[in-house]
């Protein structure tokens, strides 16, 4: 497994100790991506569960799981002596270039994979743990699309579902909207990620608890009522808002 801190706090001691057990007791190499067609974690991303081995046939070669192993092996070259960063950030930088060469859409943008070029808002989140820079044009780029195509009264959808109109097949996703609220951050827009903090966090129950999804027309939560995921970025989307800038 890969270390992708949910904080992106390398400093901290228990993050530290988790990345050197990593690097001593499960030393990364190319081996461990055959064909790059194998993440050592989950395939679906954001809110999907860990699924067991099995064929991956190209549509499941989501871009949001390589660009977390991207973002693991730098946040890993961080903390590991210098042999094993060398080696983490070459993996890195193959990974990337593979994953960029099979899921950039031709507008510049990150796609879901390379036979989906919808764009997906979880792809803002590989750039806000390290896995390019703020300043890349993909980044840029993904989070143009996300705002133009996935945004609706100022909640954020994860993927739009085709022939159907967003909030239809399922709410907007809490959890995106502070994703989106941090890469604006991260992009120096301060008005706009408070704008999207605010309006995101409103969606909390009267008990204060936020849900995976929201009901834009009806105003109401759906989902898994509390979610943790949400709840812990709401929390980092408020620290990293209040610091100073």
């Amino acid at each position: 497994m890969l270390v992708q801190p949910v904080l992106g706090l390398v400093g901290d001691p228990d993050i530290r100790a988790v990345a050197h057990t990593v690097i001593r007791d499960a030393p990364v190499d190319r081996r461990s991506f055959v064909s790059f067609d194998h993440p050592p974690f989950g395939a679906g991303g954001v809110g999907q569960p860990v699924q067991a081995p099995r064929l991956v046939t190209a549509d499941a070669w989501w871009t949001h799981s390589r660009l977390a192993c991207v973002a693991g092996l730098n946040q890993l070259a961080e903390l590991a002596p210098r042999a094993d960063a060398t080696r983490f950030r070459e993996l890195a930088g193959a990974l990337l270039a593979e994953t960029s060469r099979r899921c950039q859409h031709p507008d510049g943008h990150w796609q879901r994979s390379p036979d989906d070029q919808r764009v997906d808002a979880a792809l803002l989140l590989p750039p806000l743990r390290g896995a390019l820079s703020a300043q890349d044009p993909r980044t840029i780029a993904t989070l143009e699309a996300v705002r133009r195509d996935l945004v609706d009264d100022g909640y954020v959808y994860r993927y739009a579902v085709p022939g159907r109109p967003l909030g239809e097949a399922e709410g907007a996703f809490l959890l995106c909207g502070f994703m989106l609220a941090l890469a604006d951050l991260q992009q120096a827009n301060m008005v706009e990620a408070y704008r999207w903090f605010e309006r995101n966090r409103a969606a909390c129950g009267p008990a204060g608890l936020l849900a995976e999804e929201y009901d834009v027309e009806q105003r109401q939560l759906r989902g898994n009522l509390p979610q943790a995921f949400v709840h812990a970025l709401l929390l980092e989307t408020s620290v990293r808002l209040t610091k100073p800038h």
